[in-house]
């Protein structure tokens, strides 16, 4: 007891606050995950807004509790903020897994807007989540060291510092290929461009840009474009991450087509392994079919359709070609590969296909076009891609009219003005 002022008083020791942890390498690795993992749907928000509002919200308030608990964790770095650090985090995870692996989200897959330049960048982000849990988890159970030697942490961070490398780099990359569906389009002073939707699937919108050639009152024939990208990566663009990563020839293949009086037409389709196969082949064919019914507001030749490809696009354009889709008048295959059979292929090869398509061999079949007798398929031009040459010699054998060459953005233009007599 003590005496103040002639009065007794309970004597109150001075409050005490948990010991802050170190902010080590493990520590800081897991933030940056949490981070990243909460970066890439918040990335994705303005596309996921326009196609379903609740789940726009959804994924904002889980993002903007993760950045709050980035903030806490790295501010004020003691076992209770990394415990909830961990919980936050383990959420995250759990809407993922919800969402994705189980579908328990109704209406659509809300994932989907995020994966339209990469096919698995949500997968991306489940994986930093899971990182930045262990990570947490591990900080807020291990056994304080009071006086770590200087041997002790550089040693530490020199263990650690790729992997919070590597967390950083797919945190960024994920966040830009989650971001770049919101992105505007190139525009261009010499060309009428117009960006429509073509087809919903799932609830998914997917788009088409339409570069119109100078306004001319005739209906213009069209060239429905598909990008490469291992049926993983890339979108409809001309320029950013997504053209980058598809490898595309868009800008100079427009050029030359546009100076031949062709409309041009290039459309985003839904990536593996977000979506499996046939999904790329069902969104080819709905652009078809929308360009066939929406002509006339587009002033485009119904009569006049054709395919371009290039990579795995190019594969897809066959495919409209050998299956004898209706509208298609000649297809343009670049840099193709016409078979995805396993034999012969390096390890690299093997795995895109692996992600893209799975090991399923009626799958792998379905997706080659050699599979197909191509009778009643339209005229084409092949340039490259595994097995190109052994298509080119079944096409033939079938009786249709193929052309080979070095894919020249002119000699394709060349090719479908001839053979539509443009």
């Amino acid at each position: 007891m003590k005496v103040v002022d002639g009065q007794r008083s309970a004597y109150r020791p001075p409050a005490t606050f948990p010991p802050p942890l170190r902010r080590g390498p493990v520590l800081v690795t897991a933030a940056f995950a949490a981070l990243g993992g909460a970066l890439i749907p918040a990335a994705s928000l303005a596309a996921l807004w326009r196609v379903w509002q609740f789940y726009a919200m959804l994924f904002g308030l889980f993002a903007a509790v993760e950045f709050v608990a980035f903030v806490a964790v790295l501010g004020w770095p003691t076992r209770k903020t990394t415990r909830a650090g961990a919980f936050v985090a383990a959420a995250s995870l759990a809407l993922w897994v919800a969402s994705r692996p189980l579908g328990l989200l109704t209406r659509l897959d809300p994932w989907q807007p995020a994966d339209t330049v990469v096919g698995f960048t949500d997968y991306a982000a489940a994986a930093l989540q899971v990182i930045a849990v262990f990570g947490f988890l591990v900080v807020a159970r291990r056994r304080a060291h009071p006086r770590p030697s200087t041997a002790r942490r550089v040693s530490a961070w020199i263990v650690l510092f790729p992997v919070l490398l590597l967390v950083l780099a797919t945190g960024a990359a994920g966040t830009v290929a989650a971001g770049d569906n919101v992105t505007g389009k190139t525009t261009s002073t010499l060309l009428d461009g117009s960006t429509v939707e073509y087809c919903r699937p799932d609830g998914i919108p997917l788009v088409m840009d339409i570069t119109r050639p100078r306004p001319d009152a005739r209906a213009a024939p069209v060239a429905l474009f598909l990008h490469g990208g291992g049926l993983v990566f890339g979108n409809r663009k001309p320029a950013g991450p997504g053209a980058l990563l598809a490898g595309s020839r868009l800008v100079p293949l427009r050029d030359a087509l546009t100076a031949r009086g062709f409309a041009v037409a290039s459309i985003d389709y839904r990536l593996a392994p977000a979506a499996r196969w046939p999904a790329p082949l069902a969104d080819a064919k709905c652009a078809v079919r929308f360009l066939e019914t929406n002509a006339a507001a587009l002033n485009v030749d119904p009569a006049r359709i054709t395919a371009v490809g290039t990579g795995t696009g190019g594969t897809l354009a066959s495919l409209l070609g050998v299956t004898a889709v209706p509208g298609v008048k000649a297809v343009a295959a670049l840099d193709a590969p016409a078979e995805f059979a396993f034999a012969g292929l390096d390890p690299l090869t093997r795995a895109s296909i692996l992600l893209a398509l799975g090991r399923n061999p009626a799958t792998l079949r379905e997706a080659s076009p050699l599979t197909y007798a191509g009778t009643g398929a339209p005229p084409f031009l092949i340039e490259g891609g595994r097995k190109s040459g052994e298509l080119a010699d079944h096409l033939r054998a079938a009786g249709v009219r193929v052309t080979t060459g070095a894919g020249e953005p002119a000699e394709v233009a060349d090719f479908l003005a001839v053979t539509l007599g443009a």
